[in-house]
C-alpha cells in the first residue's frame, strides 16, 4: 500500500520546492528562485513517470499535481516577473501587478488541461514548466543584457505573449516517450539533441532559444499530421 503514496509525496516535494522559491523570489534572490523551479520540474517529471511506473494513477494525485504545479509553475513565475517589472526603467507602484496576469492564466491552463481529452499524449497551449523556465530564464540574462531586460515595454509584452502562449490553441509536443524509437520520437530527439548543445555554451541565457525551438518544432511536426 505504501507505493500508491509514492507519486504524491514526490508532487509534494515539488510544491515544497516551489514555495521556497517563491520565498527566495520575493526577497529578489531571483537566480536561487531559478534553481527551485528546476528541482520542481524534476519532482514534476518523476511524480508522473513514478505514478506509471507502480500503476497508482488517481484522480487525487492528479489534483494534486496541479495545485502543486499552480505555485510552483503559476505564482512563482509571476514573482519573478513581478520583481523584474518593479527594476524595470519605469518606475511605477502599480505596474508590477500585472506581472500576475501570468499566475492568472497559469491557472486556467491548468484547468483547461485537466479537463481537455484532447491532451491526453500532447499539449494544447504552452506547458506552465517550460512557461516557467523561460520566466527564470530572464534574470540570468539581464546580467549580461541588462538594458534589454530592463525594458518595462518589453516585460509587458512578454506577458502578454506568453499568457495567451499558455492558453492559445498551439499543438504542443510533450516529451513523454512511449518508445525508444527514432522514427516515433524523432522530433523530440531532435529537439532534445538541439537544446543539450545550447545550454553548455549558453546556460540560462539558452531558454528563450529554446523556447522558440519548441515552438517552431511543434508547428512543424503537427502540420505533417492529419488530425480528426
Amino acid at each position: 500500500m505504501i507505493k500508491k503514496h509514492i507519486p504524491n509525496a514526490i508532487t509534494c516535494a515539488n510544491l515544497f520546492s516551489g514555495c521556497i522559491g517563491i520565498v527566495y523570489a520575493f526577497n529578489g534572490a531571483l537566480e536561487t528562485a531559478a534553481y527551485f523551479v528546476l528541482l520542481s520540474g524534476i519532482f514534476d517529471f518523476f511524480d508522473g513517470f513514478a505514478a506509471r511506473l507502480l500503476n497508482v494513477k488517481s484522480n487525487i494525485g492528479k489534483d494534486l499535481d496541479s495545485l502543486a504545479d499552480m505555485v510552483s509553475f503559476g505564482f512563482l513565475p509571476g514573482v519573478v516577473m513581478y520583481q523584474l517589472l518593479s527594476q524595470s526603467d519605469y518606475a511605477s507602484p502599480y505596474l508590477p501587478y500585472l506581472a500576475f496576469i501570468i499566475t492568472v492564466f497559469s491557472a486556467l491552463r491548468l484547468a483547461k488541461f485537466n479537463n481537455d481529452t484532447r491532451q491526453t499524449e500532447d499539449f494544447i497551449g504552452l506547458n506552465t514548466p517550460m512557461n516557467t523556465l523561460f520566466i527564470v530564464s530572464l534574470p540570468f540574462i539581464q546580467k549580461d543584457y541588462p538594458s534589454v531586460i530592463n525594458s518595462t515595454v518589453l516585460l509587458i509584452g512578454l506577458t502578454a505573449l506568453l499568457s495567451w502562449l499558455l492558453i492559445s490553441e498551439i499543438k504542443i509536443f510533450s516529451l513523454k516517450f512511449s518508445s525508444k524509437s527514432w522514427a516515433q520520437n524523432k522530433i523530440k530527439y531532435i529537439f532534445l539533441i538541439i537544446s543539450a548543445l545550447l545550454l553548455p555554451f549558453l546556460k540560462f541565457a539558452a531558454v528563450p532559444f529554446i523556447l522558440i525551438l519548441y515552438i517552431g518544432l511543434s508547428i512543424l511536426h503537427f502540420r505533417k499530421i492529419p488530425t480528426a
